[in-house]
């Protein structure tokens, strides 16, 4: 059985950290804490479950505390984790499951990263990453924020998955490391310009974060997939500015690196519908719910692969007055989120129509 080192960094992580190490514990064989300035309980609640607590004094670049905390593992392989994230029971389950019958000569590990739930506790939108690395390989971190593990060798996918269960967020943390980096006169790298703009957006800097996504796309140098995010990010920021002949562009933009997205026809679908173009829009939502899906694809919102399509078919069908197609949506979109109001409202709006037309 492989040997395996927790590596974490933390700051101010009370109210989390002990859910977080408590789902671990019984997982690694080592955990090292490597805390960047907490002031609040957070060291009082580590030493619980660990005496390797290590001090590391922040200069605003998360990969050299990352990468200062793999410094201190000991055993085989390395995991990481944030404090806000947490393996499931069923997950400590599929992770013991891993280490005891674990690949040979494998370098990297990737997990599913689970990032949203709906309302009846579904994984709604999730991602890859590597989450367990062999120690002897000395993987490095890379980027002051957004930071990525830089892996390679034998890499293997496994069916273990990590929950991100965040009860706060600190909203000004990267804009700001990211904004010093700029006014520094520091070159941002393409991916650095790429989350630079989704932090100027979610700020609502629209015209600023188009600037930068602009700058990303035309570089050449991105990864597909972060291509295809930009040209959706593109289209909101058009949308926001109420500028509805770009955000269809930049929605058509996304088709440049792939075969559609089921996002992307989502977002089509919604344009057509938006102007009563009941076909067009039908045509779209349909193609979301037939594309097939890359197995183990790097991101992955399930949002437009089940409940919304059909809910929105639902609606477009009820205006052509086909109440029998619309329901069969409508129970459809119930299937994966049966509680919820709308829904249900129209469960009873469309038993009444069929009830009154038989």
């Amino acid at each position: 059985m492989v040997t395996i080192s927790l590596c974490m960094i933390v700051k101010n992580e009370e109210d989390v950290i002990g859910r977080c190490l408590e789902s671990v514990k019984d997982l690694v064989d080592e955990i090292n804490i490597v805390d960047t300035g907490s002031t609040d309980k957070t060291k009082q609640i580590v030493e619980q479950f660990t005496d390797r607590i290590f001090d590391f004094e922040w200069i605003q670049h998360f990969a050299a505390a990352r990468n200062y905390s793999f410094q201190q593992a000991t055993q085989e392989f390395v995991l990481w984790l944030d404090a806000d994230d947490v393996f499931t029971a069923e997950d400590q389950k599929k992770f013991k499951t891993l280490k005891e019958s674990f690949p040979a000569n494998i370098d990297a590990v990737s997990m599913n990263y689970n990032l949203s739930f709906d309302d009846e506790g579904n994984v709604s939108s999730l991602l890859r990453r590597y989450r367990l690395v062999r120690r002897d390989k000395q993987f490095q971190w890379i980027g002051a924020v957004h930071e990525y593990l830089d892996v390679g060798g034998k890499l293997y996918d496994s069916d273990v998955a990590v929950s991100h269960l965040p009860l706060s967020h600190d909203h000004t943390r990267n804009i700001s490391i990211y904004k010093q980096l700029v006014q520094s006169g520091k070159s941002l790298s393409p991916r650095d310009t790429f989350y630079y703009a989704n932090e100027l957006m979610d700020h609502d800097y629209h015209e600023d974060a188009i600037f930068y996504y602009e700058q990303f796309l035309t570089s050449k140098l991105g990864w597909v997939e972060d291509n295809i995010r930009a040209c959706f990010k593109l289209a909101d920021c058009y949308s926001n500015l109420n500028d509805k002949e770009n955000n269809l562009t930049s929605i058509l933009r996304s088709f440049e690196y792939d075969i559609p997205r089921p996002e992307a026809c989502c977002r089509l679908g919604y344009h057509f519908m938006e102007q009563a173009k009941n076909y067009e829009a039908i045509f779209w939502y349909e193609q979301a719910l037939v594309i097939i899906q890359k197995p183990n694809a790097p991101f992955q919102d399930k949002t437009f692969t089940t409940w919304l399509p059909h809910l929105q078919l639902c609606v477009l069908y009820d205006r052509l007055q086909q109440y029998e197609l619309a329901n069969a949506h409508n129970e459809l979109a119930s299937t994966f989120l049966p509680n919820d109001e709308k829904i249900l409202y129209n469960k009873n709006y469309f038993d009444r129509i069929l009830t009154k037309e038989s």
